[in-house]
């Protein structure tokens, strides 16, 4: 085996008969001893392994070599560069990093805010929409197609969800009734927001206010602050009905009534309803309960939603809803668009809402007087203008 050894301005290479290998830079001349079986590996940190590719011949007398590696100091300042570089792409990462955090704890707690003050960890539990064959069985029992339209009813003091489906005769019945698992504040409406109050009135819930992939199982929104709400400035934001049986601010069932509910909501979607109507009552709308509750400061709205809950029940179908003057008007007589804060045209007030042909169907409701307004309220009333004086001076 012979060794050659070339010795240039430029580089100093050995080349062997059987490989060539890269040596390091010497300051003096001193002879470079190789055993065969222990090459000195090259210095990765300042000196990349060139790839040799095909070896040259043993007769080879001139041996092209690289280009010259760089020097000490050159790598020095590189390296120190790099290390530069690689720290403030560290820093910048790490940056990067808090910032989104930041950004996801901020939509968290603001998709989250409106119904609680508390942030829950989302949940890992496979979402299920369901409407059991016990409910079926009942559709088929009131004559219910099963894509027919619904309606919702919560009463807060009874904690009860109460889904009603319209039958084959286009009148609405009593489909199922769910306990509310929790629903926070007290009997009355929600304000403002963070008074943690669950809203009552009238709204009306779309296809884009469903959520399936709710933190709290499933969900959909109760469409507050409506017309009515924003006309006397309450605020709030995200109530809704939802799974998890924990809330301040909404109404939290269970996640097993939860996955029926939201089916229901889904089916009659998908069969046509462009909304379905939520009418949310501190209690059953009776003329006792009303009487029980006759101290309380929010009997005035208390009243108003009584005559859209009396509506309901006298035609068995929802409602049609306005509001103008800052006040409900069921069924109005005069049709249009109104501005909730402008005065009621005249002659809205009167459709009578006595004017169905069967009883209806909720045993829980009161009879209804003959030739009783759906209005709230009447303006040309001086007795009904001092309650909506003092309603404006309560909401």
């Amino acid at each position: 085996m012979r060794f050659r050894t070339l010795s240039t301005p430029s580089d100093r290479r050995l080349v062997s008969t059987t490989d060539q290998v890269l040596a390091r830079r010497h300051t003096g001349h001193l002879p470079v001893r190789i055993h065969m079986g222990h090459l000195p590996a090259p210095h990765t940190e300042h000196l990349p392994v060139p790839h040799t590719g095909h070896l040259p011949s043993p007769n080879m007398d001139h041996v092209l070599a690289p280009p010259e590696a760089p020097s000490t100091c050159a790598n020095v300042r590189v390296g120190k560069n790099s290390n530069v570089r690689v720290g403030k792409t560290l820093r910048l990462s790490q940056i990067a990093s808090v910032f989104a955090k930041a950004c996801f704890f901020a939509l968290l707690v603001a998709g989250l805010g409106g119904c609680s003050s508390v942030v829950y960890a989302p949940k890992t539990t496979v979402r299920t929409v369901t409407v059991r064959s016990a409910t079926l069985k009942q559709m088929e029992t009131l004559n219910m197609d099963r894509a027919a339209p619904i309606l919702i009813r919560i009463y807060k003091e009874e904690s009860t969800l109460e889904v009603w489906k319209q039958d084959r005769n286009g009148r609405f019945a009593l489909l199922n009734s769910y306990p509310i698992c929790k629903f926070s504040g007290n009997l009355g409406p929600k304000l403002v927001q963070g008074d943690r109050q669950a809203p009552e009135g009238f709204y009306d819930i779309a296809p884009d206010q469903m959520n399936p992939n709710s933190s709290e199982y499933l969900a959909f929104n109760t469409g507050f602050p409506n017309a009515f709400d924003r006309s006397l400035g309450r605020t709030g934001s995200f109530l809704m009905v939802h799974g998890g049986c924990r809330s301040v601010g909404c109404y939290a069932m269970t996640d097993y009534a939860m996955e029926e509910i939201y089916g229901l909501v889904d089916e009659a979607f998908k069969g046509g309803q462009e909304k379905v109507q939520l009418q949310a009552f501190p209690f059953r709308m009776t003329a006792q309960n009303l009487a029980s509750h006759a101290g309380d400061p929010n009997i005035p709205f208390w009243e108003m939603l009584k005559a859209g809950s009396d509506a309901f029940v006298a035609t068995e179908r929802p409602p049609r809803v306005a509001v103008c003057d800052r006040r409900y008007v069921f069924n109005p007589a005069v049709a249009g668009e109104f501005d909730p804060t402008a005065p009621c045209p005249i002659g809205i007030d009167s459709t009578p809402i006595a004017s169905a042909s069967q009883p209806s169907r909720e045993a829980s409701a009161s009879a209804v007087p003959q030739n009783m307004g759906t209005i709230a309220y009447r303006t040309a009333d001086p007795i009904a203008q001092k309650i909506n004086e003092s309603l404006r001076g309560i909401y």
